[in-house]
């Protein structure tokens, strides 16, 4: 079976966009522009390896961007795309891939349809664009525009037939778009077919969809997430519940944070009831049973393991549908330790396994007024409740 590594092209500055960052880093309905670009990669079957070019300034925004992603070391980008996509291939060269798709960071909304069609393509051909027909009227203007009140006077209609608008991603078999990347070097050219034009490849059209637009404005960003939303349309919601009773120790670990205390909770794994309730509630929305059938306590590979693998396995599954998690509420019952000391701590660290927003992100505590197993002391309760998207 033939290898397709996807290089994500990922080192622009944005300057254009006008934002405080980069535009792969923003929020894009609850989530970084590049993360979701390399999440619709990651899970496509047809894709052996993600490897993600960016410049080295923004080495922390990256990081925080794909927190918890299985990614090779990021690749370090050029002075130009072309330079960027250059330094990229020849960071695969050692891999040698068969096949190589070059996307977009900014392209968040690619779809499985398209990447299948470009890889089928490059069966038949060594290079492959996703691309759409032109349908708009084309008119060729003097040249105005030049701060005046309106864009200059029409010289002329260009006939669009034959006319195609370029997206990525931007398939090629891999040996022939290196050494065509290579003897172009030094060279401004727009995108990587017409790298592939200029050492005489033939370049293949991939009808492609709309939605695939690059975000370049703020306007950008905001059509993209009416798309996400509108696509998303199968809410549902999830409950989960756990216990765990108290044992000798010093502390306990409640969603994914270590507070000092007079005991420990005993459990298999490490006992973090917090995160075993949202856990299960997130694999409830899902119907995705429970996660003792994902993990089972007879298995001693997760004998005193951190629930965040737990958690972040059941987010997975929800990325794996094209979903997403839209808030999640947690709820912690126990007399003792108190929780709203470490409350913040709990709501960064359930935002970080999860990929959310903090403010998606619901963290509190009760107490059973002493009656109960909680109230006596001997234990503590955790309930939770996952809000999940899911294409309709």
């Amino acid at each position: 079976m033939s290898s397709c590594i996807a290089l994500i092209v990922a080192a622009g500055t944005g300057q254009r966009f006008g934002a405080e960052r980069p535009k792969q880093y923003l929020d894009l309905a609850g989530q970084p522009v590049l993360r979701r670009t390399v999440e619709a990669f990651k899970r496509h079957p047809g894709v052996s390896a993600v490897r993600v070019v960016i410049n080295p300034a923004f080495r922390d925004l990256y990081d925080a961007a794909v927190a918890g992603l299985d990614l090779p070391e990021p690749v370090a980008g050029g002075a130009s795309r072309q330079d960027s996509v250059r330094n990229g291939l020849e960071a695969l060269a050692d891999s040698a891939p068969d096949r190589v798709l070059i996307h977009d960071a900014a392209r968040p909304l690619i779809d499985d349809a398209t990447i299948d069609a470009v890889i089928a393509a490059l069966d038949r051909h060594p290079a492959a664009l996703a691309a759409v027909p032109v349908a708009d009227t084309l008119k060729r203007g003097d040249g105005g525009m030049g701060g005046g009140p309106d864009g200059g006077l029409v010289t002329g209609t260009v006939d669009r037939s034959g006319l195609w608008r370029a997206q990525t991603p931007q398939g090629f078999r891999f040996p022939e778009i290196l050494a065509a990347h290579r003897s172009a070097a030094g060279l401004e050219l727009t995108d990587d077919a017409a790298v592939a034009e200029r050492a005489g490849l033939p370049v293949a059209l991939v009808p492609a969809r709309e939605e695939n637009f690059k975000v370049t404005t703020p306007d950008d960003l905001t059509r993209a997430a009416r798309v996400l939303d509108s696509a998303l349309s199968d809410v549902r919601t999830g409950m989960g519940f756990d216990v765990h009773r108290f044992a000798e120790g010093d502390h306990v670990t409640l969603c994914g944070v270590r507070v000092p205390h007079t005991h420990r909770l005993d459990g298999h794994s490490d006992a973090d009831v917090g995160l075993h309730a949202l856990t299960d509630a997130i694999l409830g929305a899902l119907c995705a049973g429970d996660i003792g059938s994902h993990f089972p306590p007879s298995d001693p590979q997760w004998r005193g393991a951190d629930s965040a693998l737990f958690l972040r396995h059941a987010a997975e599954l929800v990325t794996a549908r094209g979903g997403r998690i839209a808030h999640v509420d947690v709820t912690i019952i126990c007399e003792r330790p108190k929780v709203g000391p470490h409350r913040a701590a709990m709501t960064a660290r359930l935002a970080e396994i999860l990929g959310m927003d903090a403010d998606r992100v619901s963290v509190k505590a009760t107490t059973t007024e002493r009656l109960g197993f909680t109230g006596r002391g001997e234990g503590i309760a955790a309930q939770a409740v996952a809000t999940v998207r899911l294409p309709g």
